[in-house]
């Protein structure tokens, strides 16, 4: 994938909260690859803080900036969290805890609007 639809499709994700293997078909390429994209293309956003929609200035870094945020403008938060699936690099099987399985964890939060305030 070129360096544009690693950005659209981890943007895709993040907006549209769409899974992992569903993007790979739309995108044609393996679900590792969409993963590997978030992974890659995530971090950049979040370095330089999360825009607040309607208010160019305000940027979100911490959980502490949209806490406060939240409460300074009465804004009610929506909390949603997913696990995918994923391989250790080197091993061919999935291997970790109960379920023999790692994952990766992220958490997005997001106003009434269902606008992304806030990823991790």
């Amino acid at each position: 994938m070129r360096s544009l639809e690693l950005l659209l499709v981890t943007l895709v994700h993040l907006r549209l909260g769409i899974p992992h293997a569903a993007l790979a078909e739309l995108y044609a390429v393996d679900r590792s690859t969409v993963s590997g994209a978030n992974r890659e293309v995530r971090p950049l956003p979040a370095a330089r803080g999360f825009a607040v929609p309607d208010r160019p200035r305000v940027r979100l870094r911490t959980l502490k900036d949209l806490f406060a945020y939240a409460d300074a403008e009465g804004v009610d938060l929506r909390i949603d969290g997913t696990e995918v699936q994923v391989r250790r690099p080197g091993r061919k099987a999935l291997v970790s805890g109960k379920k023999k399985q790692n994952t990766i964890k992220t958490t997005t939060f997001s106003d009434p609007q269902r606008r992304t305030l806030f990823s991790s």
